[in-house]
């Protein structure tokens, strides 16, 4: 695959990753993660496989009566590094979320980095893992259902 298209694909996942949370579609957030995994920032994983990612969303994750949990990740500052030779790619990239509620104004709620790892199977490229770093942490409280260890 040509350097321009296996960039392309890789962007394409991660921003899927994204809308797929916001509209609180986490089973398909799960199928990105099939042969993947979602980690700390030391790799201690979180979920592995497709099964276990949804799980992990659904039960951490807050939805509302439309079935969203009412948010936008934003994804910036993209940086991809590719090994075509061995059908690997590496990228890191900022996300900001930001949410809004009746009697909660739009506002940015968390920010950090994702450092990913990808593998091409079959002409397809792949999450293997996705470890986050929470830089900035606001009122996550209208957003997940657990509490976030403050950075």
């Amino acid at each position: 695959m040509p350097a321009v298209d296996a960039r392309q694909a890789i962007e394409a996942l991660i921003f899927d990753y994204a809308d797929r949370i916001d509209r609180g579609d986490f089973a398909a957030v799960g199928a990105l993660f099939a042969d993947g995994t979602v980690a700390g920032p030391d790799g201690t994983p979180f979920a592995r496989g497709q099964a276990a990612v949804q799980l992990l969303y659904e039960r951490t994750t807050r939805r509302y009566e439309d079935g969203t949990p009412r948010t936008k990740h934003v994804t910036t500052n993209l940086r991809i590094e590719l090994d075509l030779a061995r059908g690997e790619a590496g990228a890191q990239s900022y996300f900001t979320v930001l949410q809004a509620l009746p009697g909660f104004p739009l506002q940015p709620i968390v920010a950090g980095r994702y450092a990913d790892r990808f593998a091409e199977q079959g002409g397809a490229w792949r999450f293997r893992e996705r470890r986050m770093f929470l830089d900035l942490v606001g009122d996550v409280s209208r957003h997940l259902l657990i509490a976030l260890p403050k950075p």
